[in-house]
């Protein structure tokens, strides 16, 4: 057991952070070369869905949640032109079109309805009953169409030795076999709005120093996506914008990016391992967001050991609670829908780290 307080445990795993990195760098080439193809193929066989482009360096499609969780939004085309209209109230379908006496459920959190009439531009394929019901974009009748191309497209790409579809999933999810291990990526049709903010989005909130107001407007300015996710509700998602965060982290020389690495490190070694954990980058994340927000000053980003404590203590708090709020979307719990028994496991281990801030390094 070492102490984290040690430079020889820092230095240890910023090198294992970096082994991290190369991997990760390894398997997300491998991947996108392979999602390349396949919805290249979907996109000749169905012009509602665009191919994810390949990228020599960054590929903003693809989202490492874990080492072996890739998450890739595949973006559809003819949907151009987005407003935001005042919404019929209630909806009396099914997923199969026909009439219920009692209406749907409204949409909560990170959730809305999509309707075609929406988009000043739509092709007159997202007026088809495959996809339409009563001019709605119905995202799982989205995503029916969608695992069948991407079945389809497995087999016309020759890759059946390589990717195979996951059974028992709402969503479209496959296993890919890379040359170090599997990985399994969920692959969501998505809608990107680049020309608005979201009106869900209480963001940026008053009096708030981080991040400053020019940064505010420059990631407000890459608009927000709708991801096919759920039956009837799109899923706000903020995927350009908190890149844009992550990246202009520590333009003051603060150790925030450091921080969240090695947290992120601990969590995928320690903490909360395996192939589809509880706990994702993604929550890491936002556990980093929320802290910049409250302390905004590079004061509080100089002290490696400390930053990383206070990083903890959030995360700690957050799963222990079953609450963490979305960065954007605040009304919107992250944890809501996650296995309870798993989060306590998480807890405790973070408990037994906050209360002697040592570990073993497996």
């Amino acid at each position: 057991m070492k102490s984290f307080s040690g430079g020889d445990l820092e230095d240890c795993l910023l090198n294992k952070v970096d082994l991290r990195r190369q991997q990760v760098s390894q398997a997300v080439e491998e991947v996108q070369r392979v999602i390349h193809r396949l919805t290249t193929e979907i996109s000749h066989q169905d012009i509602r869905f665009q191919a994810v482009p390949y990228s020599d360096i960054y590929n903003g499609n693809i989202k490492v949640l874990a080492p072996s969780q890739f998450l890739v939004t595949v973006p559809v085309k003819g949907l151009a032109g987005y407003r935001d209209t005042r919404e019929r109230r209630w909806r009396y379908y099914t997923l199969q079109g026909t009439r219920i006496p009692c209406p749907l459920r409204n949409p909560e959190g990170l959730q809305q309805w999509l309707e075609v009439e929406q988009f000043m531009k739509s092709l007159w394929q997202w007026h088809e009953a495959d996809v339409n019901i009563e001019g709605d974009i119905v995202p799982a009748k989205v995503l029916l169409v969608f695992r069948k191309l991407v079945e389809n497209a497995i087999r016309t790409c020759h890759l059946s030795g390589k990717v195979s579809m996951l059974a028992n999933c709402e969503a479209v999810w496959v296993a890919m076999e890379t040359s170090t291990c599997q990985v399994e990526i969920e692959l969501v049709p998505t809608v990107e709005i680049p020309t608005a903010w979201s009106e869900k989005a209480q963001w940026p909130r008053c009096l708030k120093r981080w991040p400053s107001p020019e940064k505010v407007e420059c990631i407000k300015s890459f608009g927000f996506n709708l991801s096919a996710r759920s039956n009837y509700h799109w899923q706000l998602s903020f995927s350009q914008a908190e890149q844009m965060l992550l990246e202009q982290l520590d333009e003051d020389g603060g150790c925030r990016r450091q921080c969240f690495q090695i947290m992120r490190q601990l969590k995928e070694d320690v903490w909360c391992p395996g192939k589809r954990p509880v706990i994702t980058s993604h929550h890491l994340q936002t556990v980093l967001f929320w802290t910049c927000e409250k302390y905004p000053h590079l004061k509080d980003w100089q002290v490696f050991s400390k930053a990383l404590l206070r990083l903890v203590r959030k995360l700690h708090k957050c799963v222990s609670q079953h609450f963490l709020k979305h960065y954007f979307v605040p009304k919107s719990n992250l944890l809501q829908y996650a296995n309870s028994s798993e989060l306590d496991s998480v807890a405790q281990k973070l408990a037994f780290f906050l209360k002697n801030p040592q570990i073993s390094l497996p």
